[in-house]
């Protein structure tokens, strides 16, 4: 039995032992189902997840491997698989083998369709009579865990609690893995700072800009008190137990701060029950700015920043370079995660181990979604069900963050508590009311060039509907040496340093024309006199009025302009729903009525009706667990997007590290010089030599990377809506 092995032989010449890394792994995964109280079952997916190791010809690839030899792969996830279906079936507990062996089975390829996967267990044991009864003697020489009575739910809350179990063998797999093969590594994995700890500095920097408000102009005080009044009700309404929260803050009111704030209040409250804060946000480009500012607060090993996922291989193979791989993939192990919408949700909906990996993780958190109005209307029902499953069954706190909040109480079952009362936060919307609407016709690109030229202020942010449209604005301007580009044709470091260069320019009087997409807009710190806006959907309109005047320091109201591009283009789908109903909302009010918050929920009622929120019938497949196809079916980017790494800046060098070691931390270095591209667009690209295959689903850039423009040349342009 010892003399089995699990894995290749480490740089100090050991074998991971196959009993060992069984037995650490089923208790690794039964620590990680700790908060939602499933440690027996964890406890026997992790013991028995490995055992089709013991067949001998897995044995002889794994000693073949080791000695470097080239041999064909000899898969192993079915073994124990197999017998946990063939025992409990024998026993006539037909239904109860898909929660212990689903997971198994796709602990490295993902989880199956449970039909499928039935009749491909039957074959396996039909095939493999003889090497099943070596599984059972082996099986017998392990610890047990006990009996385990499966608790009643209904088929969507069963279908997440096999996700859940699945990430935490995933998860315990990989970090006994780790262990064996780079124990370094390893052991610098910890949680980061106690909770009580970081209020104690979040504390310390918020009297601190206490003291600083404190001298400020007459003009900012009542921003400032509006500020703080809003803080001090968010600390107020931490004392709650856990649960669905909403958020109501106008922009430029300090809502990322004051929902910190509310976070770790509330986990200090909740002590017992909640560990870490995960905030999910919309936008890659605001992703640097939040995650900054938490680290800024709370010191650099308390914030994890996380954009997108290490491309894992679908093989079982166990070459030194797949497996560190599937190491690099994140597990979401610190105190506050800053993430997207994209990265949290699709896991939730993911069958594959290196998305699902993370998710036991996500219990016992307080779940902000910031800007949460832009979560996609036809993915609305699975969403929303798998938050309300997170916070019945997971200990999770959802809070739901927006100056234009989403009406989700009239379209489900959710009833959050207001952290800002109602009359509050009707007071403070009027109170920030820093800016004056204009409503402007139909313009062509000359006229708004002509237009935006002539202001005043000579510093003016444009936003634009699609990339192409900034492009072509762009043309107009191109003779003006202070004109920037804001869009994710510019990788995350590019969009970065453009902001902070246009920032300084703010500050100093220069002029300034940042032509941008609505990357720039739910969250973005930055604050111009005059905003142009094309006309888009209603609280895009109202998330852009947030960049002007946002300190409030000019001596009157900043000034935004609501205009329509002639030759402009519209993202498809809801936002050219939103457009519409924008459009009409406008025509029976003035333009100041933006200012109402009763204005965005007539909108969101209007957005939400006679819309199928569950466009692509995911509870469906949820509900017969099919998982691959659920997987498929839920996505915030409707087409498949794959990850360009630009050599712009450090991006050269930081992809030479990646390359050398395949690491956690090479990855997340990589990440802000990365580009997301359709996945349909690669055969053409590199056809045109721009392209240059790194791993699957990840890409070398080695065609043109323009200074203003970024990837202008290529024929690209998904919507910038969700990233």
């Amino acid at each position: 039995m010892n003399k089995l092995i699990a894995h290749t032989r480490n740089e100090l010449g050991e074998w991971h032992w196959l009993v060992d890394h069984l037995i650490k792994v089923a208790k690794k995964a039964r620590k990680n189902t700790t908060y939602f109280r499933l440690e027996t079952p964890a406890y026997w997916i992790g013991l028995w997840h490995d055992l089709g190791k013991a067949n001998p010809a897995f044995q002889e690839y794994l000693y073949a491997a080791d000695q470097g030899k080239s041999t064909k792969s000899v898969p192993h996830a079915f073994g124990g698989a197999a017998l946990t279906y063939h025992l409990l079936v024998s026993q006539n507990l037909s239904d109860d083998w898909k929660d212990i062996a689903l997971p198994i089975a796709g602990h490295h390829a993902g989880l199956h369709d449970v039909g499928i996967l039935a009749l491909k267990l039957e074959d396996y044991i039909k095939e493999n009579k003889s090497l099943l009864l070596e599984l059972v003697q082996y099986a017998q020489q392990l610890p047990s865990a006990g009996d385990w009575n499966p608790p009643q739910h209904t088929q969507h809350e069963r279908e997440l609690l096999i996700r859940m179990t699945f990430s935490a063998l995933v998860d315990a797999d990989y970090l006994d893995t780790e262990s064996h093969f780079d124990l370094q590594r390893a052991v610098v994995r910890t949680g980061g700072p106690e909770i009580s700890k970081l209020w104690q500095r979040f504390e310390a920097n918020q009297n601190k800009l206490l003291a600083e408000a404190a001298v400020n102009t007459a003009s900012n005080q009542e921003l400032m008190a509006t500020r703080k009044e809003i803080y001090d009700l968010c600390i107020s309404a931490a004392d709650a137990g856990p649960g669905f929260f909403r958020l109501t803050v106008p922009t430029g009111g300090g809502k990322t701060r004051s929902g910190l704030a509310f976070s770790l209040q509330h986990i200090l409250a909740n002590h017992t029950q909640i560990r870490r804060v995960i905030v999910a946000i919309p936008y890659t480009s605001i992703i640097d700015q939040t995650a900054s500012e938490y680290r800024r607060i709370l010191g650099h090993g308390a914030v994890l920043e996380h954009h997108s996922q290490v491309p894992i291989s679908k093989s079982e193979s166990q070459t030194e370079e797949q497996v560190r791989l599937r190491l690099a993939s994140e597990n979401w192990d610190a105190p506050v995660v800053v993430t997207t919408n994209v990265q949290l949700f699709e896991s939730l909906f993911s069958n594959r181990p290196g998305k699902v990996r993370k998710l036991h993780n996500l219990t016992g958190s307080v779940i902000i979604l910031d800007e949460v109005q832009t979560l996609p209307v036809g993915m609305l029902a699975p969403s929303l069900d798998i938050l309300q499953a997170l916070v019945k069954d997971y200990g999770v706190s959802v809070v739901l963050s927006s100056a234009t909040q989403p009406a989700f109480h009239n379209i489900s079952g959710i009833s959050p508590i207001d952290i800002i009362p109602h009359t509050r936060f009707n007071e403070h919307f009027k109170k920030l009311a820093r800016v004056d609407y204009v409503r402007k016709g139909k313009l062509t690109w000359a006229e708004i060039a002509a237009g935006i030229k002539a202001v005043t202020y000579k510093q003016v942010l444009v936003v634009l509907n699609s990339r192409k449209d900034a492009l072509r604005l762009l043309e107009e301007l191109e003779n003006i040496d202070h004109v920037f580009h804001l869009s994710t044709l510019l990788c995350g470091w590019h969009r970065k340093a453009i902001l902070r260069l246009v920032r300084r320019r703010l500050r100093q009087g220069l002029p300034v024309l940042l032509i941008s997409t609505q990357v720039i807009e739910a969250g973005v710190d930055i604050d111009f006199p005059e905003v142009w806006r094309a006309l888009g959907p209603l609280d895009r309109l109202v998330q852009a009025a947030g960049r002007c005047n946002r300190e409030n320091k000019m001596p009157s109201n900043g000034c935004v302009v609501i205009f329509e591009p002639k030759e402009g283009r519209m993202p498809k789908g809801e936002y050219t729903t939103g457009f519409g109903l924008a459009e009409y909302l406008l025509s029976q009010n003035e333009p100041q009525k933006l200012h109402d918050p009763e204005l965005h929920e007539d909108y969101f009622n209007r957005l939400y009706s006679d819309r199928d929120l569950d466009e692509r019938n995911v509870q469906a497949y949820r509900e017969v667990l099919n998982f691959p196809e659920t997987a498929q079916r839920f996505r915030l980017i409707p087409k498949d997007t794959v990850s360009v790494v630009v050599e712009y800046a450090k991006g050269g060098k930081r992809l030479d590290a990646w390359r050398a070691h395949k690491t956690r931390n090479t990855w997340r270095g990589l990440q802000p010089y990365t580009i997301s591209i359709h996945r349909w667009e690669v055969d053409s690209l590199r056809e045109d030599g721009w392209l240059e295959p790194l791993s699957e689903g990840f890409y070398r850039w080695i065609g043109k990377y323009d200074r203003l423009k970024g990837l202008a040349d290529t024929t690209y342009d998904p919507a910038d809506l969700i990233l």
